[in-house]
């Protein structure tokens, strides 16, 4: 089965990089900033009391983010994801939402949250554009999610802001990031949990993001041992094809007929999906970034400063682009632990997932 990239006008030639990937995704970081310390992406060991997050002037105004983000329509992007961070820390978010929501061809806006603040400002977002929500909840157990997250904070403060989420009408996918002997047994009862209930259940395999989560290969869980979990404990697990290419998630649907239900997969380890990857990433303190796992990035808020026109910033962006050639994740697996280590990669707080 052939599936089309989302469309561009017909006048638009698509912009594509050294692999012939088009840019069709921009993720926006608009805060370093979080409620909470998750073990794989902010430790309180490192991002303690004393830790220095970007100071405000440091970090793009909503007027320089839109103007971006009409420039990278312009090339293509169609979809864009609001992160951090945590991104409902950012004041007046709903005030990036509605600029982004008037970009004309702008298809798609959504939000990486933790969920902890949504019961009281999902219904401003919704009526601001945005179209859907990810939470992150990696278990259902009080003890060990708070464990997991730093912060002590129990799981339903998270259900509590999927549901506001749901109530206002908007799509929720739950993310959860499975580690071996961290959080693997509770598998099955967030499947158990969240099917029928009309939400997205996501597992993500554990990733080297950064410098901080003390990777280890050990720990990661690959997607099939989950599927075959699920199939042998709940039910049955039949593929759905991918409704578009570049598509993250591997997606399954239970196939016994009974609380019909969609589980994805991320499998960034196991199953790298780098040739299909058409996202681009600026970060908190305003650099663009064509990998998750880079370690090196292009200035935009300097060019955004500095009297640049929108030209020169479009030629930048393509010149950018038109370079890339990133696969960290098939490469992973050829890389020595002490070559993944040689170049610090950018932390998951400054550019979200």
């Amino acid at each position: 089965m052939t599936v089309p990239h989302l469309p561009l006008e017909p006048h638009l030639d698509p912009l594509l990089d050294q692999l012939g990937r088009p840019l069709r995704d921009l993720r926006i970081s608009v805060t370093d900033r979080c409620t909470l310390r998750c073990t794989y992406c902010m430790p309180a060991e490192v991002f303690g009391p004393d830790y220095a997050f970007l100071p405000r002037a440091e970090i793009l105004s909503f007027e320089e983010l839109e103007r971006l983000s009409r420039l990278f329509v312009g090339l293509g992007v169609r979809k864009l994801r609001i992160t951090g961070g945590e991104p409902l820390l950012r004041a007046q978010l709903e005030q990036l939402i509605s600029r982004l929501s008037h970009i004309e061809g702008v298809q798609d806006i959504a939000l990486t949250t933790n969920g902890l603040l949504l019961p009281q400002k999902v219904q401003s977002l919704k009526d601001a554009g945005l179209h859907r929500v990810t939470v992150s909840l990696d278990a259902l157990e009080d003890e060990l999610f708070g464990r997991m997250n730093g912060r002590g904070v129990a799981a339903n403060k998270v259900l509590e802001g999927i549901e506001a989420a749901a109530r206002v009408g908007l799509p929720v996918k739950v993310n959860m990031v499975v580690q071996r002997s961290i959080n693997d047994s509770q598998i099955e009862e967030m499947a158990r949990y969240f099917r029928g209930k009309g939400h997205i259940l996501r597992f993500i395999e554990f990733m080297d993001v950064g410098n901080s989560n003390g990777w280890q290969l050990t720990e990661v869980v690959p997607s099939g041992e989950i599927v075959r979990r699920l199939s042998d404990s709940i039910a049955p697990l039949e593929p759905i094809h991918p409704e578009y290419v570049g598509e993250v998630a591997s997606k399954y649907r239970y196939s016994d007929g009974e609380q019909a239900g969609e589980v994805g997969f991320i499998s960034s380890v196991t199953s790298p999906f780098c040739g299909d990857c058409s996202r681009a990433r600026i970060s908190a303190s305003g650099t663009l970034y064509t990998c998750l796992f880079a370690s090196e990035g292009v200035d935009l808020k300097a060019r955004l400063r500095d009297g640049s026109s929108d030209a020169e910033i479009v030629e930048l962006l393509r010149a950018t682009w038109g370079v890339r050639s990133d696969r960290y994740s098939e490469l992973r697996a050829e890389l020595t632990q002490e070559s993944r280590q040689s170049k610090p990669k950018l932390e998951m707080s400054h550019i979200g997932g």
